[in-house]
């Protein structure tokens, strides 16, 4: 039976998925409660969506963000990068005090960011960079 264990943001992921619900409503209601002298082309209609959609595409890679370790190695993945690195390529995992996420540190000294953990979420972040550390020692 393998050992699978998924960390997200917390606080990170609430925010973006909020932000995004939020701007989508503050349009539509603003655009509705217009006076009809005030109109926008079908140009600037497309724009704006184009400017709103972009937004919630980046939003929606801060809220898909995680790491999730199993019995082969350590999945990352950072927004619409993913990063698969076995145990016996992982030197350590690096997260220093008010650090804003840990990184993971590579035999080859790269270093990957682990987004999917907020060093803003406290104890749940010290608890996942703990975890990380047991299972490469094990």
């Amino acid at each position: 039976m393998s050992d699978l264990r998924t960390f997200r943001p917390g606080g990170a992921r609430v925010v973006a998925y909020g932000v995004g619900v939020i701007m989508v409503v503050i349009t539509v209601v603003i655009g509705l409660a217009l006076p009809d002298e005030i109109y926008f082309t079908p140009a600037e209609d497309v724009t704006l969506w184009l400017i709103i959609l972009v937004v919630l595409v980046l939003l929606h890679g801060i809220g898909r963000s995680y790491v999730r370790a199993d019995d082969e190695g350590v999945e990352v993945l950072n927004g619409y990068r993913r990063h698969r690195i076995p145990w016996s390529d992982i030197k350590g995992f690096a997260m220093n005090t008010g650090a804003p996420w840990p990184t993971l540190v590579t035999n080859d000294d790269e270093r990957v960011i682990l987004f999917g953990i907020q060093g803003s979420d406290g104890a749940y972040a010290r608890e996942a960079v703990a975890y990380l550390r047991n299972r490469l020692q094990s």
